[in-house]
């Protein structure tokens, strides 16, 4: 089988020679991203391999069906960038990588709560300019206070289990009860409570339609002064206009973002001798009790190794006419 990688990166690349020796595909790598001027690349090949910021609208996916191709092989778990009826028109399949390691994940979501309540990237760049002063580093126990996490799959509760062992009080909102959560003590609850009690939120929910800008000016307006918010999920989850209003009015006393819902054409890429003309996150990334990273959350090397085997068994299980439990029903 031969499979053409869009938004390739080397790190990914190592990941996947690794795993490929267990598989013996035609792997080609693309740096592009995958988008209606560059879907051509794809001719020839019989799947492409795309991540969460590759544009697979009903433009790409007529150019790929043209060119031949028969699967996209998503290597992430969140599928809200692709035209599902598009592609079942197109007669191609589309598998994905569910989960790879809910740890990392909440790993990097607990990290950001640490750093900016304890202001670690201040004091980080304060005695690196040999200033000792500890004004302004106050912050607050986590042991005690109030978790809000917002769906709790996998990664939501991998990290509600690292904030267990912090010592704070749970509260889930998911439409699934899980024995899991409910065994560290969490209590599922409204959002509507979930946002009037929660001391720390995060969100650890797909995108769907239902979903769009889930955090708002009107739910930010139920929350607590002073609130913390983490998203390592999807950037559109929040409206970032929305959230800069709340941090102006003292709602949102401190903000961690891995995503970002205009990401697509800045994140994964050097833009350090570029201008980058997006004023929204120039604000954001002005304040002082923001934190913006770019969607790197998923980063370690066991979740790489991970992606790799999942995504390449899934082509395998295809290219054997074997059922892939890890196809999108479209």
């Amino acid at each position: 089988m031969k499979i053409a990688f869009f938004s390739s990166r080397p790190y990914m690349q190592q990941a996947f020679l690794e795993a490929n020796a267990a598989f013996d595909f035609d792997l080609t790598y693309f740096d592009a991203r995958l988008e209606p001027h560059t879907a051509s690349l794809g001719q020839g090949f019989d799947a492409v391999c795309a991540f969460v910021n590759d544009k697979l609208n009903a433009e790409v996916i007529s150019i790929l069906a043209r060119g031949g191709v028969r699967v996209i092989a998503l290597r992430c778990a969140g599928y809200n960038n692709v035209d599902l009826e598009a592609a079942r028109l197109a007669g191609m399949t589309i598998v994905r990588v569910p989960a790879y390691s809910p740890e990392a994940v909440a790993e990097h979501t607990v990290g950001l709560m640490l750093t900016l309540n304890r202001h670690i990237h201040k004091a980080y760049q304060r005695t690196r300019d040999a200033n000792f002063s500890l004004d302004g580093l106050v912050g607050f126990n986590m042991h005690g206070k109030t978790a809000g996490i917002i769906g709790a799959g996998k990664i939501g509760l991998a990290t509600l289990r690292i904030l267990h062992g912090l010592g704070m009080k749970l509260l889930v909102h998911d439409p699934v009860e899980r024995p899991e959560a409910l065994a560290l003590g969490a209590r599922y609850v409204s959002l509507e409570q979930l946002f009037r009690e929660a001391d720390v939120i995060s969100l650890h929910c797909p995108l769907l339609q239902d979903d769009y800008h889930l955090l708002n000016r009107s739910t930010f307006a139920q929350m607590k002064d002073g609130v913390m918010i983490i998203n390592t999920s999807r950037g559109g989850l929040v409206n970032a206009r929305d959230a800069i209003e709340a941090i102006n009015n003292g709602k949102v006393g401190a903000l961690g973002l891995d995503v970002y819902e205009e990401e697509e054409t800045l994140f994964f890429a050097d833009k350090s001798n570029e201008i980058v003309r997006d004023d929204t996150f120039h604000l954001l990334s002005a304040y002082p009790n923001v934190i913006l990273t770019g969607h790197q959350a998923f980063l370690t090397r066991e979740a790489l190794a991970a992606i790799a085997h999942t995504t390449l068994d899934n082509l395998q299980q295809l290219a054997k006419g074997q059922d892939c439990t890890n196809k999108i029903n479209q």
